[in-house]
């Protein structure tokens, strides 16, 4: 055997790359693959008139290296069971590693017990992703940082810090004084980060969660930001009442600007007519998240939206080639 073929062998240990598009995150998929100039792996997702689903594979996956993407956004329960069949259809077809992509976590909030009677729906979910069959994962952005200790398997939990703070970093000599604030006290290690990467001041907004239907409210500003542009940063919006009550504060401060970056556009309920009649000069956000065309719409002049693809793309061709991510970052 070759020299050349034995390090062939080696570097490319379990296999070559195999990417499936789930249907929640079918353009991002398709743009991982082109990045890395592969195709992705045909399969059927098949859903009968009572909700079960089907999921069949076109050719056998044996011996080989597969990546299944899917984000687990709205509907919810949809696409975590179509994420958990796929895994178990590859692991049952003798894949040689199954890794589980998951741009954007779901439950990730329910994360320890606040409340008396109430579950831990984020190991919940860890553990079904491990029993479904997969080997490792791969997410971004968890809502907190314990929750890559409720899975057994390794993983690589990505984030969007660089790439956005890249952005920002482009517009702010455009901006006036600019401040970063967190939109609440517990962003604030994020924020703080995001802050010294800008090389401007920090702020903080204290809320409390007042009840379980996600409504929160917003009670003092920590920080000078009159007369500066703002920069709300957030790991996630979901019906925008936090953002919304953070613009409203840093207005009555007497902030400039508002920019709003976060990392998941959840965006629920009526999120995005919310957003767009807040006086915030742009949202810049990522796709983990697929925002659907009719909420885009409303938002579309107000909107910038950078794709994790190349980012995503780099981390699976490492993970083939046993190669470190932390690298990427340097760290």
């Amino acid at each position: 055997m070759s020299g050349h073929a034995v390090m062939k062998h080696e570097r490319m240990g379990y296999g070559d790359i195999k990417i499936y598009a789930g249907t929640a995150s079918v353009n991002l998929a398709h743009a991982v693959t082109e990045y890395l100039n592969i195709s992705c792996c045909e399969h059927d997702v098949i859903t009968f008139p009572n909700e079960n689903l089907l999921v069949k594979l076109k050719k056998s996956v044996r011996g080989q290296d597969c990546y299944i993407i899917q984000t687990t956004s709205a509907p919810v329960h949809r696409n975590l069971m179509e994420l958990l069949i796929t895994l178990q259809t590859l692991r049952l077809d003798s894949a040689s590693r199954v890794t589980a992509v998951i741009p954007y976590l779901s439950y990730a909030k329910s994360d320890k017990k606040d409340q008396p009677r109430i579950p831990i729906t984020a190991r919940l979910i860890a553990d079904m992703i491990e029993v479904a069959g997969a080997d490792r994962y791969i997410t971004f952005d968890l809502h907190a940082g314990q929750i890559q200790g409720f899975f057994s398997i390794p993983g690589d939990v990505i984030s969007t810090f660089y790439m956005l703070v890249a952005h920002m970093n482009t517009i702010k000599d455009s901006m006036v004084s600019p401040v970063v604030v967190s939109v609440d006290l517990g962003f604030a290690k994020k924020a703080r980060n995001f802050a010294e990467r800008l090389n401007v001041p920090l702020a903080f907004i204290e809320k409390r969660r007042i009840s379980n239907d996600a409504k929160a409210k917003a009670l003092t500003l920590i920080g000078d930001v009159n007369n500066r542009d703002v920069i709300l940063v957030d790991d996630e919006v979901d019906t925008g009442g936090s953002i919304a009550e953070a613009v409203r504060t840093v207005k009555e401060s007497g902030a400039r600007d508002v920019y709003v970056v976060f990392v998941h556009p959840v965006l629920s309920r009526d999120a995005a007519t919310r957003l767009a009649a807040l006086p915030v000069k742009q949202y810049i956000t990522t796709d983990t998240i697929p925002i659907p065309p009719e909420k885009f719409e409303i938002l579309k002049d107000k909107m910038k939206i950078m794709s994790i693809a190349p980012l995503l793309a780099e981390v699976i061709l490492r993970s083939n080639e046993g190669r470190s991510v932390g690298e990427m970052f340097k760290e």
